[in-house]
């Protein structure tokens, strides 16, 4: 039976457990994740997919959901360490090129994570265009989701959206990093209230990243964050991990310091996988 979405709730943990089975199938390849779109959540899907970005465009006679695909690194050990460990070098930037000028309406002293930019820079000109003809062919509310890289582009989608007169109804990501710092935070915040909600398992490493945040708090999250389970859990990740990055303020990590963050996430992995969220949720 298709899950039913409630329009009028805000965070609830019955829209939680449809956006994560969405966020799940944004990981399938077309045919499989189509079919999967259909039969589990009742919605017409289609992949869009620039370079190494993808996302799925779903609709139904009542809704319209983007699912953002995440790194197929979180699929393995080897790829999940590759992802993190190597995006922390990623700083933080004043945006630049095509978007630049819809990134910088965050206001003064606003920076992004440069790598997520690229990514959602990458399939905008494919996504936006199929998004907005859903829109005019009909109103319906615009919900946007996305697990781990995912959940990041989910945020910059949305906030694009916004900027091109799209109204996102709400966005739930599940497993989120950061994207950029505080002035960012502030800014989603500022546009959309009550409408975020960042589901996270308190083992997961993954929002606390990027790894600079541990030791510089360059970073910053915005509101809601929306705990599946002990917050205690992750406060003590953070404070092993801060004692593991020692005194080094630059966020890149390598050797003996690389090998003790790492050691501190790799027994959490599982925890930031999408099975774990949606047993959690489910």
């Amino acid at each position: 039976m298709p899950f039913e979405l409630f329009e009028d709730e805000r965070g609830d943990l019955r829209n939680a457990k449809a956006f994560a089975a969405a966020s799940h199938f944004a990981y399938l390849p077309a045919e499989r994740g189509i079919e999967a779109f259909q039969s589990e959540l009742g919605l017409t899907a289609k992949l869009i997919s620039v370079n190494n970005t993808q996302a799925y465009l779903a609709t139904n006679d009542n809704h319209i959901v983007v699912a953002f695909r995440g790194s197929e690194g979180p699929t393995s050990i080897d790829g999940l360490k590759d992802w993190l460990l190597t995006n922390a070098m990623n700083l933080l930037i004043v945006p630049q090129g095509k978007l630049s000028t819809e990134f910088l309406a965050a206001g003064v002293g606003a920076k992004f994570h440069q790598g997520f930019v690229g990514a959602i820079t990458d399939i905008w000109d494919e996504l936006y265009p199929q998004l907005e003809a859903e829109v005019k062919a009909k109103d319906r509310p615009v919900w946007v989701t996305g697990h781990s890289l995912g959940g990041a582009l989910a945020l910059l989608g949305a906030w694009l959206f916004k900027r091109k007169f799209i109204s996102v109804h709400q966005v739930y990501t599940f497993g989120a990093p950061m994207v950029g710092n505080q002035a960012v935070a502030d800014a989603f915040n500022r546009e959309f209230p009550n409408t975020i909600f960042r589901y996270v398992n308190p083992p997961d490493p993954v929002p606390l990243l990027p790894m600079m945040s541990l030791v510089a708090n360059d970073f910053a999250h915005c509101n809601k964050l929306m705990f599946l389970g002990d917050g205690n859990e992750a406060a003590n990740l953070l404070t092993y991990l801060k004692g593991a990055a020692g005194d080094v303020a630059t966020g890149l990590f390598s050797g003996e310091i690389g090998d003790k963050v790492w050691g501190g996430i790799k027994s959490k992995v599982m925890a930031h996988l999408m099975d774990d969220y949606r047993k959690l949720i489910g």
